[in-house]
């Protein structure tokens, strides 16, 4: 396993209790960082952080609160005097129906969680890598985001929002020595799987050309880097973690 050299640096890692969030989180652990884990869920935060060790902290955070987000951002820069990193990867399935039928609170839910909240999250971190001009951001997004999947479209259209929000973001950062990426994964096995229908779960998996899902240690190692100061010139890029699915 390669040592992405993190030794003193500090990682906010949203949605990290478990799933890709945890994955990333224990493979930053392992290159030296301390992370900082925001989830909803106090139980996955409570067995994240005893598997962690002392390199991790937890935060209960609702992305989908502004005011909440900004608190926790400075609670971390308080704690522990800086924040290097920001893996965003909290975020929501949603319920399938298609576009027409689609329940408008659901929308919205799916909507407000999967890009207002990576919008309040980006927003209140990157002030605090600006004061520092040094940062490096990873967003979670989906192959749905460039494909579209049917039955999905508010999903799709969240993480669409947030593939085109890193691109600007990263444009507008890159004098202050702050990437700004995206990865586009494929379906991975997490839980997230359990909010889908089995019908949903088998037309995903036919779209991927490797014929199996995403696993969380692959996504782990392509952010490994993405966040590395290795990476000293890509940023306001999208990254695939497709199998194959998509090839732009």
């Amino acid at each position: 396993m390669i040592d992405y050299q993190l030794k003193d640096q500090v990682a906010i890692v949203t949605g990290g209790g478990q799933g890709i969030g945890f994955a990333i989180a224990a493979r930053l652990v392992a290159s030296g960082a301390r992370v900082s884990l925001w989830d909803i869920n106090e139980e996955v935060l409570a067995s994240a952080r005893e598997k962690l060790g002392a390199a991790a902290s937890t935060l209960k955070v609702d992305i989908a609160n502004a005011d909440a987000v900004a608190a926790a951002a400075r609670q971390t820069a308080d704690a522990h005097g800086r924040i290097d990193i920001l893996v965003h990867s909290a975020g929501i399935a949603g319920k399938n129906a298609p576009l027409d039928e689609y329940e408008l609170d659901e929308w919205r839910r799916v909507i407000d969680i999967d890009l207002n909240g990576a919008f309040y999250v980006n927003r209140a971190v990157v002030p605090h890598m600006k004061a520092r001009n040094y940062g490096r951001i990873v967003n979670i997004a989906s192959i749905a985001g460039k494909e579209g999947n049917p039955n999905a479209s508010a999903y799709a259209a969240a993480k669409g929002g947030l593939i085109a929000m890193t691109k600007a973001l990263g444009k507008e950062l890159a004098k202050h020595n702050i990437a700004v990426n995206v990865i586009t994964p494929a379906t991975a096995k997490t839980r997230i799987l359990e909010e889908l229908k089995p019908e949903f779960i088998d037309y995903m998996l036919s779209r991927i050309p490797r014929g199996r899902f995403l696993e969380v240690e692959e996504a782990a190692s392509m952010v490994g880097w993405l966040v590395s100061p290795e990476n000293s010139f890509t940023t306001a890029s999208v990254f695939d973690l497709s199998g194959g699915r998509a090839t732009y």
